[in-house]
């Protein structure tokens, strides 16, 4: 998988926390490895299930969420 296409993931109903320092090895959710790095991850809440795209290159303007930036990228 390229490391900036979307995921694409089936969430329950809850709160996830989204990877925003890249250093994750359970992408795209944050495993703790963002210590020392100064960056946190983001909390969201899902409250349906549904499938989704999110977001790896870290460039989109939506986070969580895939918004096709990584199109853009070289």
């Amino acid at each position: 998988m390229s490391k900036n296409m979307p995921v694409m993931v089936d969430l329950e109903p809850g709160t996830y926390y989204w990877c925003s320092c890249g250093k994750t090895k359970k992408e795209p959710f944050c495993d703790g490895s963002h210590k020392d790095t100064g960056k946190t991850p983001m909390e969201f809440v899902v409250t349906e299930k549904k499938k989704a795209g999110l977001c790896t290159c870290g460039r989109t303007k939506k986070a969580p969420y895939c918004d096709g930036t990584h199109a853009r990228i070289e």
